[in-house]
């Protein structure tokens, strides 16, 4: 199995690089890549769990971009090293603390009187994001399970007008291909278009450099799978395949793995990276 789209508690997932990677061990996952929100922090770790576990890792990041809420692009094969790319994860790094008592604001005027420290326990010295509110909520007893906390408080239209700076998908994808990185587009189904509006996304993302799409994806139907491949197929892009895993705390429905059978994947890995 391969599984391309993971993430630690460097951003907002439940465990360790180190715990992601043996995990994946485990689970007799050939191949695996770190993914965090907007930062490479965890893929040194990773990478080096990766070499004792004696499975191939991949470094990568997901970066949030302009456009869609959804709007992600996964950037793989990055030089963890490259200046311009370690720039904007700390910019993203700073933005994302500011957001934190924004979010803090919003609950407590909706009557959610949480404290920094109960959110802050949860994220196991990473990044906090969506998923450590909503475990403090679960925990302080105004919500009475994790969906509820994002339909009521976390995924509002009043919640999405809490935003924060993000890079137009030029920028993203010119800042993952400047770090020697290959640029996909993430859960194509998370963007709710139809098929001529993602179309016509993909045109423009291919024109700024994108190479790839993620049409195998826990929560994609076989149908939906079917018409993303025909769509790396006619725009000769590269397939990937992701779980999207963070840790059945955060996301319990989704598991590492989840059956993508590295042989499906029919674009060649060398030396950890595609050739392009």
């Amino acid at each position: 199995m391969i599984d391309l789209h993971t993430h630690t508690t460097m951003s907002d997932g439940q465990y360790t690089p180190s715990e992601v990677v043996y995990l994946a061990a485990q689970k007799n996952i050939s191949t695996v890549s770190i993914t965090d929100h907007d930062t490479v922090s965890g893929i040194e770790e990773g990478s080096k769990a990766a070499r004792e576990a004696g499975i191939e890792f991949i470094p990568g990041i997901e970066i949030s971009v302009k456009g869609n809420k959804e709007l992600h692009i996964l950037g793989y094969c990055v030089d963890i090293l490259n200046p311009r790319l370690n720039q904007m994860c700390e910019q993203f790094t700073l933005f994302r603390q500011q957001r934190v008592h924004r979010i803090l604001e919003h609950l407590n005027i909706l009557g959610v009187g949480l404290t920094l420290e109960q959110v802050t326990k949860y994220a196991d010295h990473g990044r906090i994001g969506r998923p450590h509110f909503a475990r403090a909520m679960l925990e302080a007893g105004y919500v009475g399970g994790l969906r509820e906390a994002f339909d009521k408080y976390l995924a509002t239209p009043e919640f999405d007008k809490i935003e924060r700076p993000k890079p137009d998908y030029t920028g993203g994808i010119d800042v993952i291909r400047e770090a020697g990185g290959v640029a996909v587009l993430a859960h194509p189904a998370q963007l709710k278009l139809d098929n001529e509006s993602l179309e016509q996304l993909l045109k423009d993302l291919i024109s700024a450099g994108l190479k790839g799409i993620e049409c195998y994806y826990s929560t994609h139907t076989k149908e939906q799978t079917i018409y993303y491949l025909s769509l790396a197929e006619r725009f000769s892009l590269i397939v990937t395949a992701g779980s999207d895993f963070h840790g059945e705390k955060v996301k319990p429905d989704i598991k590492i793995g989840t059956s993508f059978d590295d042989k499906q994947i029919k674009q060649k890995l060398e030396r950890g990276c595609w050739d392009e």
